[in-house]
């Protein structure tokens, strides 16, 4: 169970680390490569807490698809790599305090919610987080949502080469 949580940590904090890459980045193609490390550090969780399934799924869907159409996106959009002018604003203090905020009531909800329990992973939770059971839940209960998400992306890949087609 140590080493289990010493790995949490390692990936939290390098999530929390490409994060902070993500939204401090001024080139656009950096900020999409920084999402990739958070994105790989959520399915990497997701592995750590026996669902391997819904880790691949991660890496198939958002790493390789959601990431690649950010990427078309802004190619074929011909975004600016650099923006010209300066993107600071004098708001830091407010986002400071209100980030703190949402800290302190995030952490106040989880001790509240949990007072120093320890999750086990049994046999059953393993059997939940099994492919059957997902694509059974996915294609018999969520077939709607997952359709609607699709059409979705291929909505906004089509509006994307409509932008980058108007010359």
């Amino acid at each position: 169970m140590v080493a289990q949580n010493v790995a949490f940590w390692i990936l939290a904090i390098a999530m929390a680390g490409a994060a902070i890459g993500v939204v401090r980045s001024q080139n656009v193609v950096h900020a999409a490569l920084y999402l990739v490390v958070v994105l790989a550090g959520a399915a990497a969780q997701y592995i750590l807490l026996a669902a391997e399934f819904v880790a691949w799924v991660q890496v198939l869907i958002y790493i390789g698809a959601i990431v690649i159409l950010f990427l078309f996106g802004i190619m074929l959009t011909r975004a600016p790599m650099r923006p010209e002018g300066s993107m600071d604003n004098s708001q830091r203090l407010a986002a400071a305090i209100v980030s703190l905020f949402l800290f302190g009531v995030m952490t106040a909800l989880f001790v509240d919610a949990y007072h120093g329990k320890e999750i086990e992973l049994s046999d059953d939770l393993v059997l939940i987080g099994s492919s059957g059971h997902i694509a059974s839940d996915m294609f018999r209960n969520y077939l709607v949502p997952f359709e609607v998400v699709s059409m979705l992306l291929l909505a906004a890949l089509v509006g994307a080469v409509v932008i980058a087609r108007r010359d």
